[in-house]
């Protein structure tokens, strides 16, 4: 597939200008999980969907949420609308989504689990994905990035391992230190479905990538170095070696003070920033390693709205300008986010002088 070149699809959609080294301002915006159950006409597709799953594998619906907040707010870019945990559900692992409660999967708890996995079977579910983005690509203005997505491989596995989310991830971390050999067999599936899965979507239309590493921060630095840093290094290292002109964004939340050492091991063309990063880190982060950067603003604060809101942009504006930076939330955007303050966040980050 023959790809037009950054600098080229820069001249149409702000979102890929810093990384095209061309810092532009009033910073380019979108925000993590845009599309999502603030907005009151995703709800009414989310009913009519009947389960999430079934939201994320039926592209028109799948699309058309992916649309509804760019139509909204005009986002810079948009990302498509699907899970994390599709990697494992593509593989033959069993994966619902309680109401209320969050994912449940089949976990795996020893070698038998991670061989009952079937790399070679996940070609139909991702191809519906990549029939999403092709829709996403033809039908989002031509002015709009699309950034397609996965789990990092470290997040994905803590989910198939522990068999639901957890705050402390400790059912993965233990397999990781008293089965090291079948953690890391686990780990090189995922690392090589979820380079075909972002393949797919680069071939379907996608222009920039962001890998989630959302449970990042729980690893001391010795594992982070393995089950972080490696994977995704690799990642990195072959989807270039395919598509040398789409920009990776990495995001392992929580892992504040290794922020510089990810982004120089990985390769990676930018890196988001949790809440909890000091402005004055990002601003260091920025000049340390010349990449993009992006965040962080508390979502909870967005969920407050009001002065507090406005003090807050216009500190990160402030701090920021002047720099390859893209304006995000330091995490997704929370359910009961009232619409009217996104619309407020986004009147403020677009009249920046």
């Amino acid at each position: 597939m023959t790809l037009e070149t950054l600098a080229q699809r820069a001249q149409r959609r702000r979102f890929l200008k810093p990384f095209a080294g061309h810092p532009t301002w009033p910073p380019p915006m979108w925000l993590m999980r845009q599309a999502g159950r603030y907005l009151p006409e995703y709800r009414e597709i989310r009913a009519k969907a009947g389960s999430f799953l079934n939201l994320c594998y039926t592209p028109e619906l799948a699309a058309e949420v992916t649309l509804q907040p760019i139509r909204r707010y005009g986002f810079d870019a948009s990302i498509l609308f699907s899970d994390i945990l599709v990697v494992p559900d593509a593989l033959g692992q069993e994966v619902n989504f309680v109401e209320g409660e969050g994912p449940r999967l089949d976990a795996i708890e020893d070698a038998g689990g991670v061989s009952r996995l079937k790399p070679g079977a996940t070609g139909e579910k991702f191809s519906i994905v990549a029939e999403t983005v092709s829709r996403l690509r033809r039908d989002l203005p031509d002015e709009t990035a699309l950034i397609g997505f996965c789990g990092a491989p470290w997040t994905v596995a803590t989910y198939m391992v522990g068999g639901r989310g957890s705050p402390d991830q400790a059912a993965a971390r233990l397999m990781a230190y008293r089965d090291p050999e079948t953690f890391q067999r686990l780990m090189d599936i995922l690392v090589e479905t979820s380079v075909d899965y972002l393949s797919r979507q680069v071939e379907a239309g996608a222009d920039a990538l962001q890998i989630f590493d959302s449970w990042a921060g729980s690893l001391a630095d010795d594992q982070f170095a393995r089950w972080v840093v490696a994977p995704t290094r690799v990642m990195v290292a072959q989807l270039k070696e395919k598509y040398p002109e789409i920009p990776i964004l990495g995001f392992p939340r929580g892992a504040d003070q290794l922020s510089a050492w990810f982004v120089s091991e990985t390769g990676v063309d930018g890196i988001s920033c949790n809440t909890a990063m000091p402005l004055r880190g990002m601003v260091e982060l920025s000049e340390r390693t010349g990449r993009v950067v992006q965040g962080n603003l508390d979502p909870l604060l967005l969920v407050a709205g009001g002065k507090q809101l406005d003090d807050r942009v216009e500190e990160i504006l402030t701090a920021m300008k002047g720099r390859k930076f893209i304006f995000n939330l330091g995490h997704g955007i929370l359910q009961f986010t009232p619409p009217e303050n996104v619309s407020r966040l986004v009147d403020r980050v677009r009249s920046s002088p």
